[in-house]
């Protein structure tokens, strides 16, 4: 009864803020709108969500969160720097070919989408069985240690997150 009215709950919920925050106001009738559309679009749209993936771990996945907003600007100075001194010989650019262990789409998109937020690395290409994605690297001396990086910092937590 309750994944009939409500199919996409942080679905529901996340379009309720974003509503709010689009209309730049925040009035009764404007919640009472958006908490409509929070109801309506997920159960509109419920039928295209056959197999939607569970995430076993909800609150791994706040840690995962943060985990990404750390790196993300800790990466920014990182790249800030070497921008900024490092000559252009001395910038070790890498293409990376990173294995993976996940096997579902929406957390293999969840790896992907981390890799290239995070400044200096950007994902390029996923294989076509699934199995690695090739990633650039704006400069590392150690590719392997940027692989073992991908692997125990991100792929690591999203396993736990989505298994």
């Amino acid at each position: 009864m309750f994944k009939r009215i409500f199919p996409h709950p942080l679905l529901s919920l996340l379009l309720v803020i974003v509503w709010t925050m689009l209309v730049n106001k925040v009035t009764l009738g404007n919640l009472i709108l958006g908490v409509i559309i929070g109801f309506a679009l997920p159960i509109m749209t419920a039928a295209y969500w056959p197999g939607r993936p569970e995430i076993k771990h909800p609150f791994k996945s706040v840690g995962y969160i943060l985990i990404v907003m750390w790196d993300i600007v800790v990466a920014n100075v990182q790249v800030a720097l070497i921008i900024l001194f490092k000559r252009h010989r001395n910038i070790r650019s890498h293409w990376i070919v990173v294995p993976l262990e996940l096997t579902t789409p929406e957390a293999i998109t969840v790896l992907a989408g981390t890799i290239t937020m995070t400044p200096g690395t950007v994902t390029a290409l996923l294989s076509a069985d699934g199995g690695s994605l090739l990633v650039h690297c704006l400069h590392t001396d150690d590719p392997e240690a940027v692989i073992h990086e991908i692997k125990t910092r991100y792929e690591a937590r999203l396993k736990e997150i989505f298994a």
